[in-house]
């Protein structure tokens, strides 16, 4: 027969456990560092198209950079999970990299609540088009 203690105990482990989940996956993080040396330098001033398309370096980059720094909302292997857009699904060409280089370069904010940050405040040029150059091996239409 379980006591009272040990319920509370149950329960209290239970909650952390749920309060510890919550925080790893939507919590705050810190944006991991990414080696761009292999790559050609961009400058400061962002580009509308990504230049990186098809560069296997880049493409690299990209998968191990976006493991790091979007997985946790965007999903494993762009897969999402329903808390962001499914990346995926982001056409290749002009017109994706337009929409991604204002997402990366502007955030999203909802109501007044930031649901992604301005990653180019993090992140270099580099490192998010060498994302984008990943995410265009993983495109699937809808």
């Amino acid at each position: 027969m379980k006591t009272i203690g040990s319920v509370i105990q149950g329960l209290m482990l239970a909650g952390l456990m749920a309060i510890s989940g919550a925080v790893w996956a939507h919590g705050d993080v810190t944006p991991q560092a990414v080696d761009v040396s292999a790559l050609e330098p961009l400058g400061e001033e962002w580009l509308e198209e990504n230049p990186y398309v098809g560069n296997e370096d880049a493409i690299k980059i990209g998968e191990s950079a976006y493991a790091q720094n979007c997985a946790r909302c965007h999903g494993l292997d762009a897969i999402s999970g329903g808390i962001a857009p499914d990346l995926r699904y982001l056409e290749p060409g002009l017109d994706g990299d337009e929409w991604f280089a204002y997402r990366v370069v502007n955030g999203a904010v909802r109501n007044g609540v930031p649901y992604m940050p301005k990653m180019a405040d993090f992140l270099s040029q580099e490192s998010l088009w060498a994302i984008r150059a990943w995410l265009v091996t993983k495109y699937v239409e809808e």
